[in-house]
């Protein structure tokens, strides 16, 4: 029964590193999108950004809502906890990865 429980906490944290590390993946390519934007005088006010911003957001969120109802088990039990912090690890990986570009001089 503890190994079915550990099973269930690295599954738990492995999907929510998914969805964090996407969520990371597309916020960071909307980021080089809008710096180009800005480069080439396309980007004609800071607002514009907010839409698309608010709307991965919503994805973010509906995903989340997907997974917990496609994988009930994932979102009892205190797992949910699990589940957050592996967002906040895959988003994490995704910004210490532009961070260690940026310091280098790549970005």
């Amino acid at each position: 029964m503890q190994m079915l429980e550990i099973l269930r906490l690295i599954a738990a944290l492995m999907a929510g590193g998914v969805i964090g590390f996407g969520f990371g993946l597309i916020q960071e390519k909307a980021l080089r999108r809008n710096e180009q934007r800005q480069q080439t005088g396309q980007l004609k006010s800071e607002f514009s950004v907010m839409s698309g911003s608010m709307k991965r957001v919503a994805l973010l969120m509906i995903t989340l809502l997907l997974v917990q109802v496609l994988c009930p088990l994932l979102f009892r039990n205190g797992t949910q906890w699990w589940v957050s912090g592996g967002v906040v690890v895959g988003y994490g990986i995704v910004l210490f990865r532009r961070l260690k570009l940026k310091k280098s001089g790549s970005l």
